[in-house]
């Protein structure tokens, strides 16, 4: 059975929409874009070596156009390898849109979304979802993931689709490797999928966990 993995990208109020350009997402969202000037040779370097060995991806539909629109158009530029890959791997694709989907290798899911998602992890040992929120929180809420890569990017934007949503289930998580900080402040966060749900205790207590 193979591991999905989210990879997400966040301000330090987990504000995790239209990242990548004004154009993601422009209907009452000031921000779009927000990451761009965040980037450095380090998160870039990260975010590379996190699709290595990547065989297929999951998307929500507005990711997955998005996607469509731009990578296949991006091979033999600066990003090459990203976007050979993405071009060459299956996409599978949330959606309760029935129309074709243009991009080769990419099919719709069927309406049962989490025997849907099971069925992929059965196929492949590297799904990776990238943006994709509503498809994100539904995956959080169904405990249908094994890792978050986490990129905490050091602005506060205020408004804005959050990662967690308020329907988010107590989960517990475990840390996987080291925190890693950029130059520019961006922390890159690992985490596996943990047995259990958050307990409580007392910090007065003396065994609370020192």
């Amino acid at each position: 059975m193979g591991t999905i993995t989210i990879e997400m990208f966040a301000t330090l109020d987990l504000v995790g929409q239209a990242p990548g350009g004004p154009d993601e997402d422009p209907d009452g969202f000031p921000f779009g874009g927000w990451q761009a000037p965040l980037i450095d040779d380090v998160t870039g370097a990260q975010i590379d070596a996190a699709y290595r060995g990547t065989d297929a991806l999951l998307l929500g539909r507005r990711t997955y156009d998005i996607f469509a629109s731009y990578w296949p158009h991006q091979q033999g530029g600066p990003d090459d390898g990203i976007a050979s890959l993405f071009d060459r791997i299956p996409k599978y694709v949330a959606s309760r849109d029935r129309r074709t989907l243009d991009w080769a290798g990419s099919s719709v899911l069927g309406p049962d979304l989490p025997t849907a998602v099971r069925e992929i992890r059965e196929r492949h040992q590297d799904i990776k979802v990238v943006g994709s929120l509503d498809l994100v929180q539904t995956l959080l809420r169904e405990r249908l993931f094994d890792r978050l890569d986490l990129w905490l990017h050091p602005i506060v934007l205020g408004v804005g689709k959050t990662v967690f949503d308020t329907g988010a289930l107590p989960t517990s998580l475990a840390i996987v490797a080291p925190p890693q900080a950029s130059p520019g402040g961006t922390v890159f966060l690992q985490y596996a999928l943990a047995a259990g749900t958050p307990t409580t205790g007392d910090m007065g207590a003396p065994d609370r966990g020192l």
